[in-house]
């Protein structure tokens, strides 16, 4: 591997050196003369290409010979075809003419450039950040109901689960010690800790969803896709944007942002959020409402302009959630097949206890367990972009911080079972990412880079699990009446210590070799070295302090003490081919084939027992290996109109899944492998604009994943209790996924003026749909959520400049629905869920400021 980067970076000079180099330089306008930033240059029939910079101004190597051509488009504008001469090469002023019919153009950096998104042979899906701005309490959960081939899953923040084409984390509660399968990356800087995708989002430019294996263009290797976030960046030119949104709920939300020029060559930008609201659930034993918002978080950046070749860009950032939430209501019982006496039903009447509602829907809880998410996120990023020959150099170094510090009730009911459930934990990383994006020769462009992450994760000081006095009869699993000891269980828990260190390295790479105007081969090699070590250490504390062997054994039945280490390191070669045939300007073809691998993971839930032994052969689970392959078809029918089509298989060796089990000592379940998945499926997207008043997009998604091969999986809650606790689900679908999910939206405008100030008035509507789908592992005749719809709509006046105002309103039509369907500690037979927010609305007055104002 350390031989390997330099001898690609030589490889690359060699190439330049070898043949005369000459340079284009000029200036990119609009017709009314302002220069055009971030315009895309380039070299027709090549892989050659430049960005203007925020002047305009832009300087494109070449080898090839004059006169040359040179394509030249940019967002919102008609595309323009300039040729180069001897004589004009250094003074070129290229002007570009509005067309309305483009504005529906989008610009991505998948590839580390700007390209239209119509030219990037990835299937990927972007939604700018207007419509972030516009939809009204946006966030992450807004992108799948947007982009139908995400899922996402989240019953507190630790426990978030985020997916690609029902690929990337294990389904439901989070276990700490396997990687995520899909990237979640801020302005090139990586997340390691799912909780980030539940902050507020501020100030974003766009997001870019990519979906499939990505490991050649991307620091951290993922499987199933990566989420590309980009926020707005400093600016010399003063501006100021602020607004307030007031809802049902309490709903209040404050965001701010202030960019300009600090001195010469250096400015500056500050942005704020505030989220409050309250709860959507009811306790009615402490007759207060729970589930809100309580969010705030800051960020801070500063851009240095060294000279015109490198900037130099330093962010700050923290974010802090102290809501009282995440609170899960039961949705219902399962008769298992363990004895009456040990059904929930028969329980809870030997408690004389009844639940408050036997209807999700009437949002009543009693839980005696105070829900706590205290969850803080932040740190600090150094981005470095240095144009060396034809391309440009980043470095990417950042550090950051995850504190979570929680309370939940595991039994949710006012009942003493699970007093207390706490995985307070600290999380650190550091990363280091380089890489070099450019053009080899007139002929070869590509990303050459090296990527660094160490990340430590532990508890905070101690994760607790701990009885209350009616444990006794949820545990209790034979009819003797040692059982009814008065404290046996009082207070009985147990209390884990442990430190999760690991390290991971890689080289990797992507060229794209223009063989002809048309066709482009694209190879992409990634050498990752990952290694993780665990030390586990896990004591029994309380209850009722006895030396009869009689009632100790009855106490192990519930939990017993664990110790255990791995250490392991493991390294690995994946990588890609795609072929993309351009059969005109309005027809984009590729085919990829990708492997790819997630490492191996660790379990930090402790071990299920067998014969009152940890089953340590569990401590480790293997690596997942990943074959994918992809056709696609990107279409462009008109100037103002795309249609695209991906279809896909994707086959998985050692899938790394969680599982549930019955005993409460393995906390949030455990790691398996199942020993074959695939997934498959198709994506049809598209959009449209009629005209300046009236645009349409849409996008639909059918995805088959299933277990090909599980022998050894848990048993669905109904066979709880059966003669064996393992079950074949082989055959069997994956939990998470809907076959069937679209969305379809579109926004009617006409200008005018309101408050003296020209914009224009808007009503947009979107819809989001999904079928049936399972919520667990092991399918379940009783976990299966139904198919729903959403609708959610604006209404308004939006400005550039000035004053905006619109409402908004989510889920209009106010649809009962779970988002998630967990079973209960124990598996006693309860289930909880859940549950998706009901009709929200609210207004949200904005004002931006320019000095032009």
């Amino acid at each position: 591997m350390k031989r390997l980067l330099p001898l690609l970076f030589l490889m690359t000079f060699a190439v330049n050196a070898a043949i005369a180099q000459k340079v284009i330089k000029g200036i990119v306008k609009g017709e009314e003369g302002s220069p055009v930033p971030g315009t895309t240059i380039s070299l027709k029939g090549s892989t050659n290409h430049a960005i203007a910079d925020n002047k305009g101004e832009f300087s494109l190597r070449t080898y090839a010979p004059f006169p040359i051509t040179i394509t030249v488009s940019s967002i919102g504008f008609a595309t323009r075809e300039v040729e180069v001469t001897e004589q004009n090469h250094t003074n070129l002023e290229v002007i570009l003419k509005i067309d309305n019919r483009q504005i529906n153009e989008v610009s991505v950096t998948a590839r580390r450039r700007n390209e239209k998104i119509q030219n990037v042979p990835i299937a990927i899906s972007v939604i700018r950040g207007g419509v972030v701005e516009d939809a009204g309490a946006f966030n992450v959960n807004r992108v799948k109901e947007l982009i139908p081939s995400v899922q996402l899953y989240s019953s507190n923040p630790r426990n978030t689960t985020l997916n690609i084409r029902g690929l990337g984390s294990t389904f439901g509660l989070t276990n700490d010690g396997i990687d995520p399968g899909v990237g979640f990356y801020l302005d090139g800087v990586y997340y390691a800790r799912p909780a980030a995708t539940t902050f507020d989002f501020v100030d974003v430019e766009q997001i870019e969803v990519l979906r499939g294996p990505q490991g050649t263009l991307f620091g951290k290797n993922t499987t199933a896709g990566a989420l590309n976030i980009t926020t707005r960046k400093p600016t010399f030119t003063p501006g100021a944007t602020a607004e307030v949104s007031y809802g049902n709920y309490g709903y209040i939300q404050a965001k701010a942002s202030v960019t300009g020029k600090i001195v010469n060559k250096l400015a500056g930008k500050i942005s704020f959020s505030g989220t409050q609201r309250d709860g959507t659930l009811y306790n009615v034993l402490t007759q207060r409402h729970v589930n809100g918002l309580n969010n705030i978080g800051g960020r801070a950046q500063l851009l240095y302009t060294a000279s015109e070749r490198v900037n130099i860009t330093l962010v700050g950032d923290a974010s802090r959630q102290r809501p009282e939430g995440y609170a899960q209501v039961i949705a219902g019982v399962v008769k298992t097949q363990r004895p009456a006496y040990r059904q929930f039903d028969n329980i809870i009447a030997d408690l004389h206890y009844e639940l408050p509602s036997r209807n999700p829907f009437d949002r009543l809880i009693d839980h005696n367990t105070p829900w706590r998410s205290n969850n803080d996120q932040g740190g600090l990023s150094v981005n470095v972009d240095a144009k060396i020959g034809g391309g440009t150099l980043t470095a990417t170094s950042a550090w950051r911080y995850w504190n979570w510090d929680p309370s939940n009730d595991r039994d949710f009911t006012a009942l003493s079972v699970l007093s207390l459930s706490q995985a307070t934990s600290k999380h650190q990383q550091w990363s280091q990412e380089v890489r070099y994006a450019g053009n080899f020769s007139s002929k070869l462009s590509g990303v050459i880079g090296a990527f660094v992450i160490g990340q430590d994760l532990k508890t905070d000081p101690v994760h607790i699990e701990e009885s209350g006095s009616d444990q006794w009869r949820f545990s209790q699993s034979t009819t003797s009446e040692l059982w009814k000891t008065p404290g046996l269980f009082d207070g009985f828990g147990i209390r884990t210590t442990s430190q999760l260190k690991t390290y991971s390295a890689a080289v990797f790479g992507q060229l794209d070799w223009a063989i002809t105007e048309k066709l482009h081969v694209l190879p992409g090699l990634r050498y990752n070295y990952d290694e993780k070590k665990l030390d586990f250490n896990r004591k029994t504390y309380g209850g009722l302090q006895t030396e009869d062997p009689a009632l100790l054994a009855l106490k192990n039945l519930v939990y017993t003490d664990q110790v255990f280490a791995a250490n392991t390191d493991n390294t690995n070669l994946s990588g890609q081919l795609t072929v993309a045939f351009k059969a005109n300007k309005n027809i984009n073809t590729y085919a990829t084939f990708s492997t790819n691998y997630k490492p191996v993971g660790l379990n930090l839930g402790g071990l299920p027992t067998s014969g009152g032994k940890p089953m340590l052969e569990l401590a480790q689970i293997k690596p997942e290996y990943v074959q994918h392959f992809e056709v696609g078809i990107k279409t462009t029918p008109s100037a103002s109109s795309t249609l695209n089509l991906a279809v896909y298989n994707t086959d998985i060796k050692d899938f790394q899944t969680q599982v549930q089990t019955a005993e409460l000592g393995v906390n949030r379940g455990y790691l398996a492998n199942a020993e074959k998945v695939q997934v498959r499926g198709a994506e049809l997207d598209g959009s449209i604009r009629f005209n300046d008043h009236f645009s349409l997009f849409g996008a639909a998604s059918y995805t088959d994943g299933k277990y090909k091969s599980f022998i050894n999986a848990p048993v669905p809650l109904e066979e709880t209790g059966a003669p064996s606790a393992f079950k074949d689900i082989s055959g069997s679908r994956l939990p998470g996924i809907s076959k069937w999910a679209g969305s379809l939206g579109g926004e009617a405008s006409i200008g005018g003026k309101f408050l003296g100030q020209g914009g224009r008035f808007f009503l947009a509507l979107d819809g989001y749909y999904r079928t049936e789908f399972s919520s667990s592992p092991s399918p379940s005749l009783y976990l299966n959520i139904d198919g729903y719809a959403l609708v959610n709509g604006r209404l308004g006046f939006r400005a550039a400049k000035g004053v905006s105002i619109f409402v908004w309103g989510r889920n209009l039509f106010n649809k009962n629905y779970f988002e998630q369907l967990l079973v209960a500690a124990g598996n006693a037979g309860q289930y909880a869920a859940v549950l998706g927010d009901p009709r929200t609305y609210g207004i949200t007055i904005r004002y931006n400021f320019s000095p032009s104002n």
